[in-house]
């Protein structure tokens, strides 16, 4: 009876909840990292240097990171369905300001206030995600959830190809059209998150009454014994060595993930001597990798009851990754380098995450969670610095792959040092 009645109240929380928050990631993700399919037609026709442009595309994680902590908390107290909706209407309107970019200053204006606008965003919803699902069920929701970012680029790399060739219509140039018609989407999102989102299980009318006894009974009993033997308190957890061990180890393995995500169609394109449309389904394919990925790993690391070695292995797989595409000089090895560094991030992803949701608790696991997204994104801001000066110094891609094959190799060693402080078996942590 129980596990009959289990089955039937996670399918209905799965998918009145996981389909809303896909889509809205998909465009946030899109609103983030569309201005890599922009800079195929941007950088020349504003002036953008590679440094310029790694900069810029970077500096987005600055405003990110200044305002995550506290928007995070903010959602805790308010609420997630308030919070989330308020967040995707700021960032849609900012996103879709991104066609009045003139130069480097406004694009550097612009994506540091698209940055501040997100804030709190991911974080809040892997909060969010911890208030719905039990812990053995986490990670498959997390997969479902995250697997929007690599089919944002799926999706992304083929759309931005498609834009670009609206280039001069209604007096608009083809990267002007592309942040315009990604921007959009976010406005609808916010309203729809208003009105479909409930904050607690408790307040979920579509489920029956004994499924939300159920639910909320486990969730309840789930917090207690998880009180017992993790941090509770906010200021320890932003102050726990545990928590800042975790923010370096995610800045290391976002500086891997981020860096192609914003110079792989340029590299594409500079290496290959491809159209804009043809890059966008190179990015397209590049993106499918990660789904798959994503989707297995987080899957298998359920059924196995092991995050430690789902979330280092990928790490290793990434480093790889890296080396290949530095030293390539074909097209396959080339490609087959940047898929691998896909498929390796996104594995890696809902596995990692997994972790400091089950290490804190409360608002503490909040304030936790967005500190190390916080600081892990600012490896957001150094990739593409690192790549865009690397490229100027020296015109090549080399340098710059080999650095963050070197971040991915370190990542991966500090997520195996975790493996005595995490230990979950069918009875939880340990």
């Amino acid at each position: 009876m129980n596990d009959a009645l289990e089955r039937a109240t996670m399918r209905k929380v799965s998918v009145r909840l996981l389909p809303v928050l896909f889509v809205l990631y998909i465009a946030a993700y899109l609103d983030r990292a569309n201005v890599s399919i922009a800079a195929l037609q941007m950088n020349a026709a504003v002036g953008l240097s590679a440094a310029a442009y790694g900069f810029g595309a970077g500096v987005f994680f600055i405003g990110y990171g200044l305002f995550e902590v506290p928007s995070n908390l903010f959602l805790a107290r308010v609420g997630a369905r308030r919070w989330i909706a308020r967040i995707a209407v700021t960032w849609g309107v900012l996103a879709c300001a991104m066609v009045l970019v003139q130069g480097a200053k406004s694009f550097y204006l612009l994506r540091f206030l698209l940055g501040a606008a997100e804030a709190g965003a991911f974080p809040g919803i892997v909060f969010y995600l911890s208030q719905w699902f039990p812990e053995r069920q986490r990670g498959s929701a997390m997969s479902k959830f995250m697997v929007s970012v690599p089919m944002a680029g799926a999706l992304g790399g083929p759309l931005g190809g498609a834009l670009l060739g609206l280039d001069g219509h209604y007096g608009l140039a083809g990267w002007q059209w592309l942040f315009l018609v990604e921007g959009i989407p976010s406005l609808v999102l916010g309203v729809v998150v208003w009105f479909v989102l409930v904050d607690k299980p408790a307040d979920a009318t579509w489920l029956t009454a004994p499924e939300r006894e159920w639910l909320t009974t486990h969730l309840v009993t789930e917090r207690a014994h998880r009180d017992a033997t993790s941090e509770r308190s906010v200021a320890k957890a932003l102050t726990s060595g545990v928590v800042w061990w975790l923010s370096l180890l995610y800045f290391l393995a976002i500086a891997g993930t981020l860096g192609p995500v914003f110079f792989g169609p340029v590299l594409l394109s500079e290496a290959l001597r491809i159209t804009n449309v043809q890059v966008g389904y190179l990015i397209g394919v590049i993106g499918l990798a990660g789904v798959v990925g994503m989707l297995i790993n987080g899957a298998h690391s359920d059924r196995s009851k092991e995050r430690i070695a789902h979330a280092t292995i990928p790490m290793l797989l990434m480093a790889t990754g890296f080396v290949i595409t530095a030293l390539s000089h074909s097209a396959v090895t080339l490609i087959g380098g940047l898929a691998l560094i896909s498929f390796s991030a996104y594995s890696f992803l809902p596995v990692f995450w997994c972790v400091p949701s089950t290490l804190l608790s409360g608002t503490a696991a909040a304030g936790g969670i967005a500190l190390i997204n916080s600081v892990g994104n600012l490896g957001g801001f150094v990739a593409p610095s690192i790549i865009g000066w690397v490229k100027k110094m020296t015109n090549s891609y080399v340098g710059s792959m080999l650095v963050l094959s070197s971040f991915a190799l370190v990542a991966a060693l500090m997520m195996f040092a975790m493996r005595r402080k995490f230990i979950w078996d069918a009875g939880g942590v340990k």
